[in-house]
């Protein structure tokens, strides 16, 4: 049966479902209607984390994050708090550069209020279908507040990440699920089904990283580098200057070998962030990477046209990098979208776009042969684990034997040794990487790498 064949079998049970059963489509085992849950109290909170130098990308600089929480209780008196954390500039660079950036942050906070307000005193069943519900109404929210009608879809969903949070903890919690292999429903495990020994860490560097560092990360183990380019300026000196940026990099970092891929060679992995106009632009890039020798070498060019390009990618990806999209993949149809036009990866994101999104977003890609990667937004040290709980269940990237994973945060934050105490299984041996990895035993998945268990950092928030 291929993957596609499994989804269609759904329909095969509908006889048992209107029978008040949930069906599994592709086998007979029907399961019982999970526990309602009512929300009768919430609150939300956050608090500002400042990074150790501005963050640049997508023309802006990022100076502080702001790490929110959603406090939901039920009728029986059971709580649960979700931890967040907002990227306007990731999510909508208009947005951001139309405000201050406490400014942009206090509308997106706004935005996860709302939510929260909608679902006091409401029953659900499942946080998949209640984000359905609640996305469109928080995204109408978000376009009159911001005073932008074309207020991208992640805006809304990165408002979400910590309502969503809440939602999955109180449903395995109702529903009595140890751990997140059964927090998953049935009809979307297939894409979540592979159990990865290790994941790679991925550091990020933004455009203008000396070349000293670049080597440094290399020889502490690092053996794939996110690497930021679409450099300031207009389209030709962006061109220019990613062009010396990839001479530099390839001539520091390009004999580096590490037993991780198949040929050997460290892969790079560049993120554009939309900044390339045109393919014509592109091409010049590839041209420029396959003169100096670099271009086998480059295993993924993530996001760069943005969503405003709706051109076929084919002729790019053919090259041989992977063409991947990010922001512009906001839900499961712009998915869809980007493969048809020829993007043959997706960076997932639940720390970003929701775990509910990124739950559906990973089986769409499972069932159509798309290879996915967790990408960061910078997030605190237990976020890091909500993201590697996908990251360590989505298929092998090509030519690799493990999951890819970002993680940037010990990279950028002031504090970051005190955050890791926000994590309630902080000194796990899958918490810190060791020679680029991090090693995802046993423990981790029995634990589900410690995110259902209570923060003390998020539960102060809310402490009277």
């Amino acid at each position: 049966m291929d993957r596609r064949e499994f989804v269609k079998q759904a329909g095969a049970f509908t006889a048992l479902a209107a029978a008040g059963m949930a069906v599994t489509p592709g086998c007979m085992n029907a399961q019982p209607v999970r526990k309602k849950i009512t929300i009768a109290k919430v609150d939300a909170n956050f608090d500002r984390q400042k990074l150790r130098r501005p963050f640049g990308f997508k023309g802006g600089f990022l100076t502080n994050n702001w790490q929110t929480a959603a406090f939901m209780e039920t009728d029986e008196g059971i709580h649960k708090v979700g931890p967040g954390i907002q990227s306007v500039l990731w999510c909508d660079a208009t947005t951001f550069l139309a405000h201050s950036e406490n400014g942009g942050n206090a509308l997106m906070f706004a935005m996860t209020e709302r939510a929260l307000q909608m679902l006091k005193g409401q029953t659900f069943t499942d946080p998949m279908t209640l984000l359905d519900e609640l996305l469109p109404e928080v995204l109408a929210y978000g376009k009159t507040i911001t005073r932008n009608p074309d207020l991208r879809t992640t805006f809304a969903l990165n408002a979400l990440v910590a309502v969503d949070n809440a939602a999955w903890l109180h449903y395995a919690e109702a529903n009595q699920m140890k751990n997140f292999d059964e927090m998953v429903p049935e009809t979307f495990r297939p894409g979540l089904s592979f159990r990865h020994g290790k994941v790679a860490a991925i550091p990020a560097l933004s455009y203008g990283t000396p070349m000293e560092e670049i080597k440094q990360m290399a020889e502490q183990g690092f053996f794939i580098m996110k690497i930021k380019i679409g450099a300031p300026g207009t389209q030709e000196e962006m061109l220019e200057k990613d062009k010396e940026f990839l001479s530099a990099i390839h001539k520091t970092i390009g004999h580096f070998e590490t037993t991780h891929t198949k040929d050997g060679k460290l892969p790079y992995y560049f993120d554009a962030n939309g900044r390339y106009d045109s393919k014509d632009t592109l091409h010049k890039f590839l041209d420029h990477a396959e003169k100096i020798g670099a271009l086998p070498q480059i295993a993924v060019m993530e996001e760069p046209f943005g969503e405003r390009n709706q051109e076929p990618v084919h002729d790019l990806a053919a090259r041989g990098p992977r063409i991947a999209a990010d922001e512009s993949a906001h839900t499961v149809k712009e998915s869809i979208e980007r493969i048809e036009q020829g993007y043959n990866s997706i960076a997932v994101k639940a720390i970003a776009k929701t775990m509910s999104m990124t739950i559906k977003i990973a089986q769409e890609c499972f069932e159509r042969n798309i290879p996915c990667f967790c990408a960061d937004l910078t997030v605190n040290p237990l976020l890091v684990d909500w993201n590697k709980a996908i990251a360590a269940r989505l298929a092998p990237f090509p030519d690799m034997d493990f999951g890819l994973q970002e993680t940037n945060g010990w990279q950028n934050y002031q504090n970051w040794e005190e955050m890791r105490t926000w994590h309630p299984m902080a000194d796990a041996p899958w918490t810190k990487p060791v020679q680029g990895v991090y090693e995802t035993g046993k423990e981790f998945f029995e634990k589900s790498g410690g995110i259902f268990m209570p923060s003390p950092h998020f539960e102060a928030m809310f402490q009277r």
